[in-house]
């Protein structure tokens, strides 16, 4: 694929926990991507927090002269996990809006290590490029194999005939933020299914 082929884009979305995790490699890596952003001049579009491997990633990508934007609920600002050193912090009043306006801001989305609501929001962006709402590339940084699990679970998933393999391979993988970023701008997504194709039914 020659570059003139390659995906453009300026925003990233990343998904990721509240926590920083128990190992000191999961706020390695998410600072790395931070940095990784800014040096390629992508914004990051964010959950907007404070603290965990949210914080981290967007501390990092402002120390490195990056642009950062974060979308908060009315909740979770009021309870001072907003972060007041970022670009812009949108306040939205629900998660379902603050989840669609991530989505809407970005051109693509990562996942990081994190908790339920992580795999919520991730999943949601997943589910809308195999029904034809967007049609944006979804990767997964998978740090110290955090992400293993999930994996399996979705080959087990297309073997037992719930998931068609191309959307499973659609989501690209890696363990290290420039080659997922490079997998990203690459990957040819499939066309979104309706209900009038047999795997919608």
């Amino acid at each position: 694929m020659s570059l003139a082929e390659l995906r453009s884009w300026n925003a990233i979305a990343v998904y990721c926990g509240s926590k920083t995790g128990a190992l000191p490699v999961y706020a390695e890596v998410a600072g790395a991507l931070g940095r990784t952003l800014a040096e390629r001049s992508l914004t990051l579009v964010y959950g907007g927090g404070s603290v965990g491997l949210m914080g981290v990633v967007a501390d990092a990508t402002m120390a490195a002269g990056g642009e950062v934007l974060g979308v908060i609920t009315d909740a979770l600002h009021a309870a001072e996990v907003g972060h007041p050193g970022i670009t812009t912090l949108e306040v939205v009043p629900s998660m379902h809006i603050r989840k669609a306006r991530m989505a809407d801001l970005a051109d693509a989305s990562i996942v990081l290590p994190g908790g339920f609501g992580t795999l919520d929001e991730f999943m949601e962006t997943v589910t809308w490029n195999q029904l034809g709402v967007h049609a944006k590339p979804c990767g997964v940084l998978n740090i110290n194999g955090y992400f293993d699990p999930l994996l399996e679970f979705i080959d087990r998933a297309v073997d037992q005939g719930f998931i068609a393999e191309q959307y499973a391979d659609s989501i690209m993988v890696a363990d290290d933020p420039e080659e997922l970023l490079d997998d990203l701008r690459s990957v040819i997504l499939p066309r979104g299914i309706t209900a009038n194709q047999p795997e919608f039914r």
